[in-house]
């Protein structure tokens, strides 16, 4: 091979590699309609070893990311990053999450709700930190490991942003490809705290959710199971402090209550995971391959 075939071989490569390594893109961004009049809001992006990051008082919107027409199976998940209510892990819970629905003909909405930006009052402490055999600390499965009347305002404020957002969704499914009664909610950690407090929320049929699933997520106010309740998967690891006892609590809630619910608790690490490769080394990596044999198993994909 002469050297001016093998350079032009290996600037296709880097092109290529490039290509590969971009961010999916979202075909449109909406605001939604519980934010505010004001317009210059101050959100800010930081970049956290090579993840995008968002903080700052979020205008609430979502960003659309739709599957190609010809594999569109008129599915669509709304993901609610995680960041503890003061930043939102939007690569790694929404660009990523994105590609990999819209590779499974699935519509992924990226959900940008309001954050904290505030303190807690003086005096008022976190609760100690528990392991999954505690869930008795957390009664009707509330495991905000801070209250006060602020921070409360906050998680209502975001789930209100959710249900616009789901409510979003319904009213543009013709344009999108998407099925009314295939529209759900996956949260991450703290936006599995407001996917939840979303669906209990909820009035209006076109409010509530298909199916909901929360990954390392569990509630952030008590457990009030609705009525015809969707379907519920969590998932977790088993050794995750305060998180593992407060999933515990809610597939426990969610059975009390008569609904249906699905819990794995993977017993091979500590705190959040994100996707990962198939290696065979952990049990967790499995985990976007359960969700989607899950969804599958519940009529959601057909």
């Amino acid at each position: 091979m002469n050297r001016q075939v093998y350079l032009k071989l290996k600037s296709l490569l880097v092109i290529i590699m490039a290509v590969n390594t971009m961010p999916l893109m979202a075909q449109q961004k909406i605001v939604l309609s519980t934010a505010s009049e004001v317009s210059n809001v101050n959100e800010n992006v930081s970049d956290r070893n090579g993840l995008k990051d968002i903080t700052g008082q979020v205008q609430p919107s979502v960003e659309v990311y739709l599957p190609a027409a010809d594999k569109a199976n008129g599915c669509a998940v709304i993901l609610c990053p995680g960041g503890g209510l003061r930043a939102l892990s939007w690569t790694t819970d929404v660009e990523q999450m994105a590609e990999l629905l819209n590779a499974q003909g699935i519509a992924a909405i990226g959900l940008k709700y309001r954050l904290n930006n505030t303190r807690p009052p003086q005096g008022v402490q976190m609760g100690p930190m528990v392991d999954v055999t505690a869930i008795d600390h957390f009664p009707k499965a509330d495991a905000n490991p801070l209250h006060y009347p602020e921070g409360d305002s906050v998680l209502e404020c975001a789930a209100r942003d959710a249900i616009a957002a789901i409510k979003l969704v319904r009213q543009n499914a013709e344009e999108w490809n998407i099925d009314t009664k295939k529209v759900g909610y996956m949260g991450f950690s703290a936006g599995g705290g407001v996917a939840l407090a979303a669906t209990m929320m909820a009035k209006d049929e076109d409010a509530k959710p298909s199916f909901l699933c929360t990954n390392y997520g569990p509630s952030l106010m008590p457990v009030t199971v609705p009525e015809q309740a969707p379907p519920l998967l969590i998932m977790s690891r088993a050794e995750h402090p305060n998180v593992a006892a407060g999933v515990l609590g809610l597939f426990l809630e969610w059975k009390k209550a008569g609904g249906n619910a699905e819990i794995h608790l993977f017993g091979d690490g500590r705190g959040p995971y994100a996707l990962m490769p198939s290696s065979g080394q952990t049990t967790t990596e499995q985990w976007n391959t359960l969700f989607m044999q899950w969804l599958s198993a519940k009529g959601f994909l057909k």
